[in-house]
């Protein structure tokens, strides 16, 4: 798609507009995020370079302000019952993605971030392993492009297919947990279907960010850079504090609702910070073969994780 030729006054302007416009009590996650893909193709992004650190931000502390309305005990449940459902799916989708590399003949390093970031949280799981693994700028871009292109299509499909199954909120929270890659599109896409199944995504897909550390260390030792400093996700430990407070504090109830307000609001925000920096540049930049790496490990945990949250959750 052309980009019009504007003004950088009336690009930062129309960006601006974009962001007020996904605070909206009206606005939905998919819309949000579509609202900022539409600016991508229309004009190129005023603000490159901060839109990437303020989505890492925002991001972590919307996450942990969503901690404020959940129960520890609960949420400690919710993620004993994914815990086996977890080991196995990012163990199985880091096999296959080997094996789909060896077919396609895709760059291994490039592969690898794809294979990982759909296995356990990915835009996270992508910057916390590329430096351990030492991926150049190129390899993380592709990785990164493909996953993010796929988070997107399944904040919209997700739900829809939530509905057709019938899923509850805890089958479809638990879902989304493990077959949407990144936290953000997971979250998105759970509130959308319920408050039961936004708490129940949010503490699984947390719980299993924090299998970066493990496959980071298994990381440094096959691309062989055993001192290489590993990125460790403090943010979820602040999320947990934020859950203690919640359920051992009465003097957090009052204004427990206004944290909830505003931490999903900085979601809303989040996704159109996502949508505005996948721009079609970004898109083709992607190539195919990593695209149809990343398109078949998505379908099949989403397949595979779907048939067994039908038969046993």
């Amino acid at each position: 798609m052309m980009k019009y030729s504007i003004s950088p006054l009336t690009a930062k302007i129309l960006f601006v507009a974009g962001a007020i416009f996904s605070l909206m009590s009206w606005m939905s996650p998919p819309v949000a995020l579509l609202l900022g893909i539409l600016m991508a193709q229309l004009f190129v992004h005023p603000f490159p370079a901060w839109n990437q650190k303020a989505t890492q931000i925002l991001l972590k502390v919307s996450v942990v302000g969503l901690g404020f309305g959940m129960n520890i005990f609960s949420a400690a449940k919710a993620g004993m019952d994914g815990l086996v459902f977890t080991i196995v799916s990012i163990m199985t989708v880091l096999s296959l993605g080997y094996l789909i590399r060896k077919v396609l003949k895709i760059n291994s390093k490039t592969s690898f971030l794809i294979s990982a970031g759909t296995a356990i949280c990915g835009g996270s799981a992508i910057a916390a392993l590329s430096p351990v693994m030492k991926a150049n700028e190129k390899q993380i871009s592709v990785a990164l492009g493909t996953v993010f292109i796929l988070n997107s299509a399944a904040l919209f499909i997700f739900p829809l297919i939530g509905q057709y199954f019938h899923l509850s909120q805890g089958q479809f929270g638990m879902w989304c947990a493990i077959a949407i890659h990144d936290t953000s599109s997971v979250v998105g896409a759970a509130s959308k279907y319920g408050e039961q199944a936004l708490q129940i995504a949010t503490t699984v897909k947390l719980a299993r960010a924090l299998w970066i550390i493990p496959v980071a260390f298994g990381t440094a030792l096959i691309f062989k850079s055993p001192k290489a400093k590993i990125q460790i996700p403090y943010f979820i430990g602040f999320f947990i504090l934020a859950m203690l407070a919640n359920t051992y504090i009465q003097a957090f109830h009052a204004w427990a609702p206004y944290v909830l307000e505003v931490s999903k609001k900085g979601l809303m925000l989040t996704l159109f910070l996502i949508g505005s920096g996948l721009s079609f540049s970004v898109l083709k930049s992607v190539g195919p073969r990593p695209l149809i790496q990343g398109l078949a490990l998505w379908l099949f945990i989403s397949a595979g994780a779907l048939l067994v949250i039908l038969k046993f959750f």
